[in-house]
């Protein structure tokens, strides 16, 4: 693998750059014991992500959409009996998920730091404009950024656009991300190179079963382990 063309570098956000996916895992085990007079656990945990994975063409992914699924969903679990004060509890869920203070994962900053100073740096995520917008604020990341790509969802077209918005050629640039499904297949798909930095959890729709076989490809374990190839 010859890294001497990477020009620019992509960075997923949520569980890249900080911690994300935990928080939606607490909601949902909330969700399951708020609504368990209803239905088990395991099945209202199943009715959840089905409603998620039927809304998500309309609203997209991001805290938002994940509230409204969760109002949605109690009305399906309860048969349409749940009260207003549980429906006022997922409401404040979501406020209260939206009003989380960032928590950076380790050695992001670092990472970040040092590499500005020769590559071209872009925050590339999918989610919601504003959620997005005030966790890179809070985060205290925005400068080392050259670009911010906020996009509905991570597909090569999206992936193309970005290089050519950028003016370079997909062999000139790198994606870094903790989901195979999102952040390294599809940029693997149009020549470009990716490296994985797995998170110790995963939501089930990112969960990507293949096995990937490409010389653009490397995984690490953390991120200052980039500094080391780059």
């Amino acid at each position: 693998m010859s890294l001497q063309s990477i020009k620019a570098i992509a960075f997923d956000a949520d569980d890249t750059l900080w911690v994300n996916e935990p928080f939606f895992r607490t909601a949902e085990e909330e969700f399951c014991e708020l609504l368990a007079e209803f239905m088990p656990r395991d099945k209202a945990n199943q009715l959840l992500f089905d409603v998620e994975m039927r809304n998500l063409p309309l609203y997209g992914y991001g805290i938002k959409p994940f509230t409204l699924s969760l109002i949605e969903a109690a009305i399906e679990v309860s048969k349409g009996n749940v009260n207003i004060a549980l429906i006022e509890k997922l409401i404040a869920k979501g406020k209260e998920m939206l009003d989380y203070p960032v928590d950076l994962i380790d050695g992001i900053e670092p990472t970040l730091a040092t590499l500005s100073k020769k590559y071209r740096l872009v925050m590339a995520t999918k989610g919601d404009l504003l959620d997005q917008e005030r966790k890179l604020i809070k985060s205290g990341l925005e400068p080392y950024f050259h670009h911010i790509e906020i996009v509905s969802d991570k597909t090569e077209k999206q992936y193309t656009k970005l290089v050519k918005h950028l003016d370079v050629q997909p062999e000139e640039f790198l994606m870094v991300g903790n989901s195979l499904k999102s952040d390294i297949v599809p940029v693997l798909n149009i020549g470009a190179y990716a490296f994985h930095i797995p998170f110790h959890t995963t939501w089930a729709h990112e969960v990507y079963e293949g096995k990937i076989e490409n010389d653009k490809f490397r995984s690490f374990e953390k991120a200052t382990d980039l500094l080391e190839v780059l």
